[in-house]
Formats: structure tokens, sequence, C-alpha cells
């Protein structure tokens, strides 16, 4: 666990997502302006206003570290060992429609690892955080063990654009699999909060497309599930973060071949 001026890395994770996510509670409801930035996709200030808090808190405590936010973009050196990753608010558009299921995303990449991370959800106040060996979730100032569980069948599957791997796979035809409503039953929260559940045993699974690399959306999530004892690849089975190849993070072994043999069956030969 890296320990810098008193603090440890993953403390300090746990605690900017804690000041975004305050941010984003207490500006919910609040008639926000909008900003666009991509056909169907906005920030909103409430956006704004958590990444600031978030950054506050990093440059702060690690004034010499490089940052990729969500909304700000990159700064710091290009080819910074220690880089950290921010999402201010996953989930925009719920938030935006007075939906209460968003997190916020912090993670440090150090080198090619992930070795902090917290995710918070704003609105039942848990904070899910890892020091990239161990996961846990902080509810009422007490730390509980991740521990997950594919007991709920429970998949929460991304049907966000964009879709790289389309048309060899597409989210949709892995719903409509009829050996995936067997065995699964799906769920779509539109909130990397999802991939953090995963973690804790509320969700069997998480599956998406896209490119993962460097993501201020996944970083988080992928590093809980790791460090929980997830299974974790991308979606043909090769190491997650290696390309435009998503992410398939289940709570086993078992349930990772299972949907992993789903998406091959819904993957056209040569594709």
């Amino acid at each position: 666990m890296s320990i810098i001026n008193g603090e440890s890395d993953a403390r300090l994770a746990l605690t900017a997502a804690q000041a975004g996510a305050a941010v984003v509670r207490d500006l919910y409801g609040s008639r926000l302006a909008r900003y666009d930035k991509s056909a169907g996709d906005f920030a909103t200030e409430a956006d704004l206003a958590a990444e600031r808090a978030i950054l506050d808190v990093l440059r702060t405590a690690r004034p010499d570290d490089a940052v990729t936010g969500e909304e700000s973009g990159r700064s710091g050196a290009a080819d910074a060992h220690r880089r950290w990753l921010v999402d201010p608010l996953c989930g925009t558009l719920n938030y935006a429609v007075r939906t209460m299921l968003v997190g916020v995303n912090v993670a440090l990449r150090t080198g090619p690892d992930t070795t902090a991370a917290a995710t918070a959800d704003p609105f039942s106040g848990e904070v899910f955080w890892t020091d990239g060996e161990a996961a846990w979730v902080r509810g009422d100032d007490a730390d509980e063990r991740l521990t997950p569980s594919a007991g709920s069948a429970l998949v929460d599957v991304n049907l966000d654009p964009p879709f790289p791997n389309a048309p060899g796979f597409h989210p949709a035809r892995l719903l409509a699999d009829p050996g995936f409503a067997e065995r699964f039953r799906p769920r779509v929260i539109s909130s990397t909060l999802a991939v953090a559940w995963v973690a804790a045993g509320r969700r069997a699974a998480y599956v998406t497309d896209g490119d993962l690399r460097d993501s201020v959306h996944f970083a988080a999530g992928i590093a809980l599930c790791r460090a929980a004892g997830c299974t974790v690849t991308g979606l043909h089975g090769e190491p997650v973060l290696t390309g435009a190849d998503g992410l398939i993070a289940a709570a086993d072994p078992q349930t990772h071949a299972t949907l992993l043999s789903l998406v091959d069956n819904r993957t056209p030969h040569g594709s």
C-alpha cells in the first residue's frame, strides 16, 4: 500500500470519491445547466462541480501526480508513472431525470496497474474501495470486506453505445439468447456503479463492449472486482484493458465461463 505524507493512496481515493459524492447529492433535483459533449452525451453542472471537488482533494494531497478527468481532460506529464482517473458522475442521464442510480469513480494507475480505487454511491452513502489487494465497502464509518456471489443470477449489461465489436458482438443479441434467459436475469442501470456491485455480491456479473484502456468510467470497478476475487477478462477471455475488447466481470469462474460461451455463441465465426 503506497503511503505519502502519512496518507495511503487507497484512503485518498476514498476521500476524493466521498467529496465528489457530497456535491452530487447536494445538487440532486436542482435545475442544472447542460453542456453538450457529443451526440446524446452531455454533462451537467453537477458533473463539473463534483470533478472540481475531487481534483481539489487529489491535487492538495498529491500535487505531482497526473490526472485524467472525464470533464477536464488530461493534466500532468503524458508519460506519468502515477495518474488518477476521475469520473465524477457516472450515470449523468439518470441523474438529470432524477433517478438515483449513479456512481462517483476515482482510481490511481501506477505504471500499468490500478493500485487504489473507490466508487461512491452518493445516495446510499456507501463507498466501495480497494488498495489493489483487498476490497471493502464503507458504510456508517465501518468497513466490510467485499465478497462476490453469483447467487442473485442478476447480470448487468451495458446497452449504451458505442459498440466497437459490432456486428460481431452486440449486447442486445446476448440478452436475446435463450441460454442467457435459462441462467440469468438481465439488469440495466446505466452506471458503472453496477461493476462495484459485482464485487459486493449484488450482481452475478457485468458485461460491456468498448475500449476500456485508461477508462475513467471502468478503472475503479475493474480494480474492485479484481481485488475482491472476481473473474475479469475481455469479451473473449483475453486480458482486460488490452484493447477494444470490452469486459466480462463475473463473481466466480463458473458464471464467467457461461457468459464467455454465450458471447462466443453470439459472435459470428470469423468476426
